[in-house]
């Protein structure tokens, strides 16, 4: 439901560099909002840095635009590592992390003019994107509540696409697409809110993909110069 929304605001069909402005003015606008009722809200106290282990549920997707895709949903996945926060004064903190992270997309296929180039028949191809990811969020503290906001820079470990044919009960590789297929290098913005609960943190973030999954060549033209778009829930404590 939330990347519909998103996907509304953000349609695909429109401009990269248009898609960028506006998310990044829309951003901008949130901190400054944000950043403002915090300083009325701010308490006099400074914590001290914090750092923790979180983990969590991913519910991601891929948009693909090909003929042949009859639909596409989320993928569900997980991720999970370390985080830190370090009070920057008492209602600003930076936050960076390092997490393994797991997406892609669940896409059904109703026939395929890609069956002599990709292997692809009738049912549903899932991509499965594996990562190293590294957030370093600003965060604005009010009270329990932080909302924060920041570029990731993520590094592609592995990657599979499996083909689940309506006919059969195990998924087979699609044919020539491998972890060289895909750019190993994905960086992006994530923007997201929390709770901080004594040593307890739980919240949510979307992480809004900047550069093409696929390079040049099968991949490329499979995810038809897709990016990732993911959303986090996640539960973090800290020492």
């Amino acid at each position: 439901m939330i990347l519909n929304y998103i996907n509304i605001i953000l349609p695909r069909k429109m401009k990269k560099p248009y898609r960028t402005q506006i998310f990044s003015g829309a951003l901008m606008i949130l901190l400054t909002l944000f950043a403002g009722i915090s300083l009325a809200l701010a308490q006099s106290n400074n914590p001290g840095p914090k750092i923790g282990i979180k983990g969590g549920l991913n519910l991601s997707q891929l948009y693909l635009d090909q003929p042949n895709v009859e639909s596409e949903s989320m993928k569900m996945g997980i991720h999970f590592g370390l985080f830190s926060k370090i009070p920057i004064n008492s209602f600003l903190a930076v936050q960076p992390e390092v997490l393994y992270s797991n997406t892609g997309s669940k896409v059904s296929y109703g026939g395929s003019d890609f069956e002599n180039v990709f292997g692809i028949q009738e049912g549903e191809i899932r991509f499965n994107l594996n990562y190293i990811q590294v957030p370093v969020a600003l965060a604005v503290n009010l009270g329990p509540l932080n909302v924060h906001a920041g570029p990731y820079l993520s590094y592609l470990l592995s990657a599979n696409v499996k083909d689940w044919k309506t006919s059969e009960t195990s998924p087979t590789p699609v044919r020539e697409l491998e972890t060289d297929d895909f750019n190993k290098i994905d960086y992006g913005l994530v923007v997201g809110v929390g709770f901080d609960i004594n040593a307890v943190n739980v919240g949510a973030r979307y992480n809004y993909g900047l550069r093409n999954i696929g390079k040049d060549g099968l991949a490329g033209n499979l995810t038809d110069n897709s990016k990732n778009a993911v959303v986090q829930v996640y539960l973090g404590f800290g020492f």
